[in-house]
């Protein structure tokens, strides 16, 4: 999609002009998965698939939002003084939730407008396109109500419309890999802090490919929330007698020490996935900047492992496409990202065997699950931007 054409396609369904184009980057989480709200490390990175909207400016305080991608809802039509949730609204509760968040923090809207959103992030797979479109959504405040307000709030703000907008008790990982992306760099960010660092992903002759198990997964019907608490409950049960404030003040030595404290051999699990991927995500960091791909092919096979049986968030989907990735030549590394329970996961792979790839794990997919996956080449992404 360029600009052109998401301007012409605004033009046909709301017969005006429009005036701006904006895109904000879906993302993928290279390693260190449910680590974001168990107080860990996160290495996330901006895609090059997103979503784009298309903005017009009304006289009048209407706001008219529609979605190429949900033609079905049609168009919806509120008041930009009147942001309180509706389920009725959709898809629109997310730039709307954003919209009312930037209210709450203190900001004015003084106008209405048209909104054409058009994306290409698959629905509901786990690539965080409700994270995209709130900092869309953010990143067109800014620039259509000349707001004075940093990209890290915005991102705070997006974190606001999951958890207390929408209901989603979620970490903020999505919408900080969304927002801060850079083209060919991933971040590390210690969710206990906010500190962050870029690191530079260099695949040399290799590429990523995500694979879409087509298997729809809405977080909120998901077991997401019962895995955190989980989490909580078994740190609590380590709280008294360590002076931590999250499991991702463990090291692996220090959770075998302690871990007799939880005396539950789910909630070990739980923990054990969350103290020792926040340990993979470190070390996959330094692989990286040492150039040293095999070791972190190595980390992202063994996060994937730990998911499947520690975490018990992957299920027969995720499994079938990673498993046979691992059987192909010319993949380093693959495991399943975002939150799972159906979505997506990602291999790294030679890009001479791309082809053969998609041919041989997609056949197998189909085979076992019946209907066939979708893969798509993921380029790392700067993160939201208006177009020219």
């Amino acid at each position: 999609m360029n600009a052109t054409e998401l301007r012409n396609e605004f033009k046909a369904y709301f017969e005006i002009e429009p005036q701006r184009v904006f895109f904000s980057p879906g993302r993928i989480n290279l390693i260190g998965e449910h680590t974001d709200y168990n107080g860990g490390h996160v290495f996330p990175c901006a895609i090059s698939l997103g979503t784009y909207g298309v903005y017009a400016e009304r006289q009048d305080t209407t706001v008219r939002m529609y979605s190429a991608n949900v033609p079905d809802q049609g168009t919806v039509t509120f008041d930009i003084h009147d942001l309180a949730y509706q389920k009725a609204a959709g898809w629109t509760n997310y730039p709307k939730g954003m919209l009312y968040e930037l209210a709450q923090a203190g900001f004015k809207f003084d106008h209405g407008f048209d909104l054409y959103v058009h994306g290409n992030l698959p629905d509901g797979a786990g690539l965080s396109s409700s994270a995209s479109i709130e900092l869309l959504m953010g990143t067109i405040a800014r620039a259509a109500f000349d707001l004075d307000v940093a990209q890290l709030d915005l991102v705070k703000l997006g974190q606001k419309v999951e958890n207390d907008y929408i209901g989603v008790n979620s970490g903020i990982m999505d919408q900080f890999a969304v927002g801060m992306g850079k083209s060919n760099q991933a971040i590390l960010l210690d969710t206990n802090t906010m500190k962050y660092k870029y690191s530079p992903v260099e695949l040399g002759d290799r590429v990523i490919v995500i694979m879409n198990t087509n298997k729809r997964r809405e977080l909120q019907d998901s077991k997401y929330n019962e895995r955190r608490s989980e989490c909580e409950a078994a740190l609590a049960k380590l709280q008294q007698q360590l002076p931590i404030k999250s499991l991702g003040d463990l090291d692996k030595d220090s959770f075998d020490r302690a871990a007799y404290l939880i005396n539950d051999d789910t909630l070990i699990r739980r923990a054990r996935h969350a103290v020792f991927e926040n340990q993979r995500a470190l070390q996959a960091t330094t692989a990286l900047a040492e150039n040293d791909l095999t070791t972190f092919g190595h980390l992202v096979n063994a996060s994937h492992v730990s998911l499947h049986f520690d975490y018990e968030v992957t299920g027969k989907e995720l499994d079938t496409l990673v498993e046979t990735a691992w059987q192909q030549p010319g993949v380093l590394g693959a495991r399943m990202t975002g939150a799972g329970f159906g979505g997506c996961a990602i291999a790294i792979v030679a890009k001479s065997q791309v082809a053969a790839f998609q041919t041989e794990v997609g056949a197998t997919y189909k085979e076992v699950i019946g209907y066939a996956p979708t893969f798509y080449v993921a380029e790392i992404a700067d993160g939201p931007s208006e177009l020219a």
